[in-house]
């Protein structure tokens, strides 16, 4: 993404935010708001998306949503009208193993955090590319870049959704619609409380929304963070299958 993509100053832009009611959307949302934004603010609790918007010192709108409801979506973003941008953060999680397999789950996970970006996408996209101008944020995760063992469901959507955002930014690169991909390690919220294990390099919201918001100011097409816990998972992509699966798989 060329440097004139940088954003300096957000006074006045307008941007739909879904996922905003808990954790890294909230602490986002706040910092964006803080910074000049205008925001549209969505999630499924009204009573949150409430709460949020008494803390904004700046114009909010609160529009409550189900992402994997196709006709709210496409009425949401024929009410809110012309944004400048979208940031997808909606997302749900439980830890699972194979062994432990829980379809209802998987399919939860995955109409959320995948399928509700590409129902979001889809109802903002065609009036962005109408206009010559638009940016789209999708929130990936670092667990997507390599399947890893305890993350069915979770790991799998995150990929798919980075790789949505890869082939939006092949196709788009020319036009005035901007694409970036964010990929976040551990942050400490509702989420991850589900979480048995140690997290390395573990995020609370306010540094993660800080770091959200350095990516997004500085254009770059996908942004990673923290950025040495990235690295391990960066890396590993250049791993023969066999030892990432001997370094990283179940070890029971």
């Amino acid at each position: 993404m060329p440097t004139s993509h940088k954003i300096t100053d957000w006074t006045g832009k307008r941007y739909w935010v879904i996922g905003a009611s808990h954790g890294l959307g909230r602490a986002l949302s706040v910092a964006l708001n803080r910074a000049g934004a205008e925001l549209i603010v969505s999630a499924r609790s009204a009573e949150a998306l409430m709460a949020l918007a008494d803390d904004m010192p700046g114009p909010v709108q609160v529009l409550p949503l189900d992402v994997t409801d196709q006709a709210a979506v496409d009425a949401a973003a024929e009410q809110i009208g012309a944004i400048d941008g979208m940031i997808y953060l909606a997302g749900i999680y439980w830890p699972m193993a194979a062994q432990n397999w829980h379809t209802d789950r998987v399919v939860a996970m995955t109409e959320v955090n995948y399928l509700g970006a590409v129902r979001t996408v889809g109802a903002v996209l065609p009036g962005m590319l109408a206009r010559g101008a638009g940016h789209i944020v999708l929130t990936g995760s670092l667990s997507g870049f390599r399947g890893l063992s305890g993350a069915i469901g979770y790991a799998s959507g995150k990929a798919a959704l980075m790789g949505l955002g890869e082939s939006l930014q092949a196709d788009l690169h020319a036009t005035g619609v901007r694409v970036q991909i964010a990929n976040p390690g551990f942050i400490r919220t509702r989420l991850t409380d589900k979480n048995d294990f140690t997290m390395p390099f573990i995020m609370d919201a306010d540094p993660a929304a800080a770091a959200m918001m350095r990516g997004i100011s500085g254009g770059r097409r996908s942004f990673n963070f923290p950025w040495l816990f990235s690295l391990v998972f960066r890396l590993s992509r250049f791993l023969p299958d066999g030892l990432y699966i001997r370094l990283f798989g179940a070890k029971n």
